[in-house]
């Protein structure tokens, strides 16, 4: 009953304060909880049309950090402009979940704002394989960041939608940003292009020890433990679980 009440909650405080370019609508940005924001972007692709792709910016003592660039440029650019003038914080940090476009597709947009990029280092050697903007400060196992007074813990667990994604974790809003990794309710299995089935499941048994209370997917609806539990039971038959 009280996470009903709290997500709840939450959908309605979603709803008031989300923020929308006026003009081409190409990136929104929406406050799920105190400093904690969604930006969500779309990615027009062959297989799938056009994606909706999330992205999460924490912001404390007016320093952000933002979590995956939106999708492409213009959107990057947009949300560059609604963190400054919109929410008055200056961006200080971003963290690359893993290679793919809808990650990093307006990483060269951010980097031209000297503002610093962090990614795992399995991430910056297959962006650089792939031609992409590559990350510029890397990290093996666990990066810890703060932004104001709050601390994000950003963890490589193993291998699941790609082999170098990650997560990345508040503690203090026990909030999880878990990227394609985590699927939403109803998703269905998506890419599986770089994709390690096998030990997609096992990957997520180990995000579950973390226990949040929010869990952000990188598409589709954000949501609670129910996410990890989805996500885990999608893949746990390609190991025989």
């Amino acid at each position: 009953m009280l996470n009903k009440f709290i997500f709840g909650f939450l959908g309605a405080y979603v709803t008031l304060i989300s923020f929308v370019d006026a003009q081409d609508k190409t990136v929104n940005l929406k406050q799920i909880s105190k400093g904690v924001y969604i930006h969500e972007s779309f990615l027009e692709t062959k297989d799938y049309g056009k994606v909706s792709c999330n992205g999460m910016v924490v912001i404390s003592k007016a320093d952000a950090i933002i979590f995956d660039t939106p999708a492409n440029e213009p959107a990057s650019k947009e949300l560059i402009r609604l963190v400054t003038d919109s929410l008055h914080a200056k961006i200080i940090g971003m963290v690359i979940n893993h290679f793919h476009e809808d990650c990093l597709g307006g990483l060269k947009v951010l980097h031209s704002q000297n503002i610093p990029s962090y990614a795992n280092q399995r991430t910056i050697l297959l962006a650089k394989a792939n031609g992409y903007e590559v990350p510029q400060n890397g990290f093996d196992k666990k990066l810890n960041l703060r932004v104001g007074s709050i601390k994000v813990k950003n963890y490589y667990l193993g291998p699941a939608h790609t082999q170098d994604n990650i997560v990345s974790y508040i503690p203090s809003k026990k909030t999880l940003f878990g990227g394609c990794m985590v699927k939403a309710i109803g998703a269905n299995k998506g890419n599986l292009a770089d994709a390690d089935t096998t030990q997609w499941a096992n990957t997520i048994k180990k995000v579950k020890l973390l226990k949040p209370n929010v869990v952000i997917p990188g598409h589709g609806k954000f949501g609670g433990q129910d996410l990890l539990a989805y996500t885990q039971k999608l893949f746990a038959e390609k190991q025989g679980n």
